[in-house]
């Protein structure tokens, strides 16, 4: 059965990222659809911007292309941008899935979920920016994010990623009403994902948040690359 999937990225990734799963999907049958948040442009100015434009962007392009029966699914960092989009959007979407993503809590920015070298990382990286913005260094991509890929690979596509406005990782959005948004919610999680270390600060405890189950998906933190067959497949059976 044909879907509409709306691809919401991580930190650091325009919706080019999205392209092997998309690719994947439609010849599946199925619409998608990628967008590239404000502030996530290669050049873009990204300091007058806050977390909910890029709520409102999604929003926006749903709305615009009067989208119904949509698949809305949040990688990473992107979990925060579709919880914020999901009550306004709760009557044209199908399912809400988070794909090794965060899931917010009342009061609690991605900053306040990740463990203190990443707090230290992102605040020394925006410190030093200019423009209050953070640049993943390469060695944490090829070690912690996209660990099952080539060296190749790795450097391709960090080269490819634009610095992450620090605000984003340090503003909240309301957590979701499950019961209010009446649409389902499903969880997938790539199975050699380390870009959270397992235990206090792992990815399972945002299943847990959400009640449900996490649903396996092959690869790491950067499958959308390395496993993109295999993630499609996951997204479509969540």
């Amino acid at each position: 059965m044909s879907e509409t999937f709306v691809l919401v990225t991580g930190a650091w990734h325009g919706g080019w990222a999205w392209r092997p799963v998309a690719e994947q999907l439609r010849a599946g049958g199925h619409r998608v659809l990628t967008p590239t948040l404000p502030g996530l442009s290669d050049g873009e100015d990204p300091t007058a911007l806050h977390l909910s434009d890029t709520v409102d962007a999604v929003v926006a392009l749903v709305e615009n292309a009067d989208l119904t029966d949509v698949t809305l699914v949040g990688h990473s960092w992107g979990g925060y941008v579709i919880t914020g989009a999901a009550p306004r959007l709760a009557t044209r979407l199908r399912k809400l899935v988070y794909w090794s993503a965060f899931v917010p809590a009342a009061g609690r920015s991605l900053y306040d979920e990740v463990p203190p070298p990443y707090q230290e990382l992102f605040a020394g990286q925006a410190q030093a920016s200019g423009n209050n913005t953070v640049a993943l260094p390469f060695e944490v991509w090829a070690v912690a994010f996209a660990n099952d890929a080539s060296e190749e690979i790795q450097r391709l596509t960090h080269s490819l990623m634009v610095p992450q406005p620090y605000q984003y990782f340090t503003e909240t959005v309301e957590p979701l009403n499950l019961a209010a948004l009446g649409v389902p919610v499903s969880y997938v999680l790539s199975v050699d994902d380390v870009a959270l270390p397992p235990g206090e600060f792992g990815w399972d405890r945002f299943a847990e948040r959400l009640g449900v189950p996490a649903q396996p998906a092959p690869g790491s933190h950067e499958a959308c690359f390395t496993q993109p067959a295999g993630l499609a497949e996951a997204l479509v059976k969540a």
